[in-house]
């Protein structure tokens, strides 16, 4: 038989990467070198998951579950700018729980339209348009886009509903729903019916509540027998348990103290969700229906066990779905206890305190420099998330591109706390998450001499406007002169010592005058 329900997939997302900002220098006619005008990248699309009340499985992530947002389209010249990727919308049903690997609840999703970004599109690179500035006219490099979210979450659907009823397989809980509510359950008479939780709406006077049928529990359910661990978890949210109790059943060593005991057991194993901030299932409102009171012998059962039920302070209904005994009483009761637990949520609500939370901005959010012990010796690993996205943004192919990044790195301080954490020239240095990182052979800046340099696109040499007086001119021109005439002194003593050259003294001038000449 072919599953059409599914509330538990292992979902793997991805959202799209941003464009590449792309360096363009605007031409025309008569104006060769007009300026930059790269335009920027588009933003990758992100997945966002949204609860659709017309939505009531997890089926169709189960048969497809990798899904990916398209990317954003590069940027062009004459400041076009790429085009952002469209977001994937994904539906998933109302009481839909998000996790990730570990088990952390990440979103839960319990009202119609609320939305959660589970993987975030990259952010589009920036083109040399953008990158100019008075210090750096006409860059000749451009951004490359983020890469987008990668992430592998687990959904679990935990059904949205008032009352949950729980008993042991053929107890007679879908025929209930079936009386209760319009819905309109699967009903045969053999174990296990029941494979998927079933909702029905109950009106009672101006109240107006939600039901469901739980598939059959059996002893040992909370770890794992029968269909109970599957579906456990579509009571968490319930705010009354009826345990409904089949009273003509005729399995030796069943009856109905017994199977309530059993069920009880099952309920207090069982290990709720603490995120969803309810009680624990064996604290919670419970109701016991002794069902089946059409047959005579389970009407004189119910009426024996009734006041030993009562006497444990539980509320007793004997009903029977199929004869409509009792079914008027129970929707009452069940309306009032429903609404004792809405007043209960709503005040507890009310009187929580208020909790702001002011998260520092990713851009304020700075760096640390972590000096890791290996065989090969100490590797100084940078961590922030302005020197992750900067490393990504870059083309190392292009060596101003390069020069930029460094720029930034050292104007963030990055190079002061290598230093402070013990780096030296050649360490090695990764920027960037650990199974993906961007490795470098450290080369700090060099003071002696790079200070002439001024900052970058600047030369202190071309900006000495100084111009020598006559004075100074002629002082230069008699020190030139001096300087010949020391040399030729020089050779004519070494020349009368004996010590003499295959060269021309005339050819031997001439090299002291081009030599001075070069002064």
């Amino acid at each position: 038989m072919a599953t059409t329900f599914v509330d538990r997939v292992v979902l793997h997302v991805a959202a799209g990467s941003g464009g590449h900002g792309v360096a363009s220098v605007h031409r025309e006619k008569f104006k060769p070198l007009g300026g930059p005008d790269g335009g920027n990248g588009g933003k990758g699309g992100s997945v966002i998951l949204v609860a659709d009340p017309q939505i009531t499985t997890l089926l169709d992530y189960h048969h497809s579950p990798h899904r990916k947002a398209p990317n954003g389209k590069p940027g062009a010249g004459d400041e076009r700018n790429g085009a952002d990727g469209e977001d994937l919308i994904l539906p998933v049903p109302e009481g839909t729980m998000v996790k990730d690997a570990r088990g952390d609840v990440l979103a839960d999703l319990v009202g119609p339209g609320q939305e959660y970004v589970v993987a975030a599109g990259g952010r589009g690179g920036l083109g040399n348009k953008a990158l100019a500035s008075p210090r750096r006219k006409a860059p000749g490099f451009a951004l490359l886009g983020e890469p987008g979210d990668e992430r592998e979450v687990v959904l679990e659907l935990k059904t949205l509903a008032d009352v949950a009823l729980i008993g042991f397989p053929s107890a007679g809980k879908s025929s209930l729903v079936s009386v209760l509510s319009a819905a309109k359950p699967k009903i045969a008479d053999y174990p296990f019916t029941t494979l998927v939780p079933n909702l029905g709406v109950v009106t009672a006077g101006s109240e107006r509540f939600t039901i469901a049928d739980v598939p059959g529990l059996i002893p040992g359910a909370s770890q794992g027998k029968g269909l109970g661990l599957e579906f456990l978890r579509h009571v968490e949210r319930c705010s009354v348990l009826v345990h409904v109790i089949d009273c003509a059943t005729l399995e030796p060593g069943r009856d109905p103290m017994s199977d309530l005991d059993a069920i009880e057991h099952e309920l207090s194993e069982y290990v709720a969700d603490d995120t969803l901030g309810g009680k624990p299932l064996s604290e919670r409102t419970r109701i016991v229906v002794l069902n089946k009171a059409d047959v005579p012998e389970a009407l004189d059962l119910a009426e024996m066990v009734k006041p030993d039920l009562e006497a444990r302070g539980l509320e007793v209904f004997i009903v029977s779905a199929v004869a409509h005994r009792g079914l008027r009483e129970l929707t009452f009761a069940l309306a009032r206890h429903v609404r004792e637990a809405r007043a209960e949520i709503e005040s507890a609500v009310a009187i929580a305190p208020r909790i702001v939370l002011r998260p520092k901005a990713v851009d304020e959010s700075g760096f640390r420099v972590r000096v890791e012990h290996t065989a090969d010796g100490d590797v100084f690993r940078v961590i922030g998330e302005r020197p992750t996205r900067w490393v990504r943004q870059t083309d190392f192919s292009n060596d101003e591109a390069v020069g930029y990044l460094a720029d930034r790195l050292n104007r963030l301080g990055v190079e002061d706390e290598l230093f402070k954490a013990g780096a030296v020239p050649g360490s090695t240095v990764l920027i960037g998450p650990e199974d993906n990182s961007v490795v470098f052979d450290w080369e700090p800046t060099m003071q002696a001499g790079a200070e002439m340099l001024g900052r970058r696109g600047t030369d202190l040499r071309l900006e000495d406007t100084h111009r020598p007086t006559r004075a100074e001119k002629r002082d230069q021109f008699h020190g030139r002169k001096d300087a010949q005439r020391e040399a030729r002194e020089e050779l004519a003593a070494e020349r009368k010592a004996g010590l003499w050259t295959d060269r021309d003294p005339v050819e031997v001038d001439a090299q002291i005058d081009a030599s001075d000449g070069d002064d």
